[in-house]
């Protein structure tokens, strides 16, 4: 019974603690490389500098940084890829993101015709600093399918006339590598590309417009009460979005789990609870005569029943006591008992 008890606590205290953890460190590496609050338009957003002052100078909010984002195609060594290109002014998006930290290879170096990619992506494309990539932009498609369709009525000079436009739609970007960042999040080093804010609004014809601006606040978890400041002052189609609402399907996920495993630990508990019963059970047939002894010498009821619980007490209480201890100490060498299972069972479990 005891050993029930102290493997069911002990247990109980190893995956609280790893769920706990693992929800924090991932709130930690979303608050890293996200903003806050995410200010961004259905349509595109062209009186954005006014836009950004009101922001700015909104009680709570730090700092905030223009963006241009969307999907794009990639051509590197004859291959293809289709990630997501992010043009920002690193001046302005360092105060926002520290994205400097991340940096694996290179510097974060976006003057001129350069970009900073996703260390996954990276190695996918299997490309390094310094080499140069070509970039297509899905921007201008509607111009591309018109200028085909011109181009399969075209005969002679005007067929010619009609490539050379289609040429000059299609115009590719070459950018240079100058640097390889790193987050832990797959989503982020897998799918995007950094490079200056007039890139992103040359692939996307923009002109001065922008898709969104991004939002630091003093605290992120209060995000909410700085995002319902905006929605004083923003008009439809522009919208605030929060960094638990980007992240909406992550929490629900982690929070999916995290009961899944509390309703499991609970049948554990219940289990440890039956053993303490059954011993009591057991020990109350087998100690017949000793009680029958007991009560003859003018022991009541309520006195023989209280000396079972207080032993089934001291069994709970003692279990308990040792479960902590053992869960505490498997905690507090994690690593080391990470390391031993994974050399002698090859078994990985944090």
């Amino acid at each position: 019974s005891i050993m029930g008890v102290t493997l069911g606590v002990t247990v109980l205290i190893l995956v609280i603690s790893v769920m706990t953890g693992f929800d924090r460190e991932l709130r930690q590496k979303i608050i890293d490389f996200d903003a806050h609050i995410l200010v961004k338009s259905e349509d595109v957003m062209r009186d954005w500098r006014t836009l950004q002052k009101k922001i700015d100078s909104t009680p709570h909010v730090v700092a905030t940084a223009p963006f241009v984002q969307g999907p794009v195609i990639v051509e590197f060594q004859n291959q293809r890829l289709a990630p997501i290109i992010r043009g920002i002014d690193p001046a302005q998006e360092e105060k926002v993101i520290p994205i400097r930290k991340f940096i694996k290879e290179g510097e974060l170096d976006l003057d001129g015709e350069s970009a900073v990619l996703g260390s996954d992506l990276a190695r996918i494309l299997r490309i390094n600093v310094g080499d140069k990539l070509t970039i297509y932009s899905p921007g201008n498609l509607g111009q591309i399918l018109d200028e085909i369709k011109n181009l399969e009525n075209a005969k002679g000079a005007d067929e010619k006339k009609a490539l050379d436009k289609l040429r000059e739609v299609v115009l590719p970007k070459d950018l240079t590598v100058t640097g390889i960042f790193e987050t832990g999040r797959y989503q982020y080093d897998s799918e995007f590309i950094l490079v200056p804010i007039y890139i992103g609004q040359e692939l996307y014809n923009l002109g001065d417009a922008l898709h969104g601006i991004t939002v630091r606040t003093d605290d992120p978890y209060g995000a909410d009460r700085v995002k319902e400041s905006f929605e004083q002052f923003l008009e439809p189609p522009v919208f605030a979005q929060t960094w638990t609402e980007m992240n909406h399907q992550f929490f629900e996920a982690v929070r999916l789990e995290r009961n899944v495993m509390f309703f499991l630990l609970f049948f554990i508990v219940v289990v440890a609870a039956f053993g303490i019963m059954s011993t009591l059970i057991t020990v109350t047939v087998q100690k017949r005569r000793e009680i029958g002894i007991v009560k003859a010498l003018g022991a009541n009821i309520s006195q023989i029943i209280w000396v079972f619980l207080g032993q089934g007490t001291v069994v709970g209480l003692f279990g308990t006591l040792t479960g902590l201890g053992l869960g505490m100490t498997l905690i507090r060498y994690r690593n080391e008992f990470s390391h031993w299972l994974a050399s002698t069972l090859h078994i990985e479990i944090f």
